[in-house]
């Protein structure tokens, strides 16, 4: 007779988010170019805006190579977008698997939101090794502030990704909504710019966005000599961490609610 082997909760649900995470992978392999262009599209994008800024600044930025300045806030910004766009869409999306008793929104949630951080190491490790290749001066003065800060940024997106993704449950034209909201922060949270670019007085003005802090922070971590001058640590913390209970508490309330229009 047959041994019938029991799983417990954790095994069930982590079984659940890894079959979820491979249906992402397949969903990206739809077109020809599959999830290759996930990696290759923001490789070239940051390396022509590099080019760019590198001529007109000399090859530096603030004390940076100018390819690294723009690479950590090219990274860390497009990580933010694509996670909060692909998380927003995962319940619609996998709506029909819910139907099953042991898949629950949260595991989609997780399984998009995974598989966007894994395309953005990929970016970072093709990224690194072009550079290696080229022979740049590759500096990471602080790694594990770098991948903290990553982490950070992704549980941000992460977080706001879920709270749309349970008002467009609701809701749907709020879609429409955060695809109006995300366009701005492309520019506001210094890719193409420092604080020190800016005067003073009108820092307040950007100071608010955490994202501007994790891409300060992590060019910080990478060179010391960049400087930490208008950003916080302790800020994107308490951000991040507010964002998530505030994602969480709003899931625990309405998920049941979101699944079963």
């Amino acid at each position: 007779m047959a041994k019938v082997e029991k799983r417990t909760t954790f095994q069930v649900w982590g079984d659940v988010i890894f079959a979820i995470f491979l249906r992402e992978i397949k969903s990206k392999f739809s077109d020809k170019l599959g999830v290759s262009w996930s990696v290759i599209s923001p490789v070239a994008f940051i390396m022509i805006l590099s080019v760019m800024r590198g001529r007109l600044e000399g090859g530096e930025t603030h004390g940076i190579p100018t390819f690294f300045f723009m690479v950590y806030g090219m990274v860390l910004v497009q990580l933010f977008l694509v996670t909060v766009a692909s998380v927003s869409s995962s319940i619609s999306k996998n709506r029909t698997l819910f139907a099953f008793r042991q898949v629950q929104p949260i595991s989609s949630v997780i399984a998009a939101g995974g598989f966007e951080a894994l395309v953005k190491l990929f970016v970072f490790a093709i990224i690194f090794f072009i550079a290696y290749f080229l022979q740049m001066d590759i500096s990471i003065s602080n790694i594990l502030m770098v991948i903290t800060n990553f982490f950070l940024v992704w549980v941000l997106a992460v977080s706001v990704g879920m709270i749309f993704a349970l008002g467009r449950a609701f809701i749907p034209e709020i879609e429409k909504l955060r695809s109006l909201a995300m366009r701005p922060v492309f520019f506001i949270s210094g890719i193409f710019f420092s604080l020190q670019d800016l005067p003073k007085a009108h820092w307040k003005w950007f100071d608010w966005n955490p994202l501007l802090h994790a891409v300060e922070l992590t060019r910080y971590a990478a060179y010391p000599t960049y400087g930490t001058a208008g950003v916080s640590q302790m800020y994107l913390s308490l951000c991040v961490l507010i964002t998530l209970l505030l994602s969480l508490s709003l899931y625990q309330i309405l998920w049941k609610q979101a699944i079963s229009r």
